[in-house]
């Protein structure tokens, strides 16, 4: 599951707009990985139309905090 998120962020990042993380800016760039952090971003997504961030969000909810802190912490072997 962690494989597959983190090629939904480097997807995300590639998106025109995207390059310091789009809506999940907070989460992807700056490793904010609780809850409340990834809901935030949510709710910011779906204000400003942002369909992939809320997928996104969502799919990073379904994981746990240490999950999440291992998706962001291999993120960059990964996006290159």
């Amino acid at each position: 599951m962690e494989d597959y998120i983190i090629e939904l962020a480097r997807k995300y990042y590639e998106k025109c707009g995207n390059s310091s993380g789009g809506s999940l800016h907070i989460v992807l760039d700056d490793g904010n990985v609780s809850d409340h952090n990834v809901r935030y971003c949510r709710e910011y997504a779906i204000k400003n139309g942002d369909a992939d961030g809320v997928v996104l969000a969502d799919a990073l909810l379904y994981l746990s905090i240490e999950q999440r802190r291992k998706v962001y912490a291999q993120y960059s072997l990964y996006a290159g």
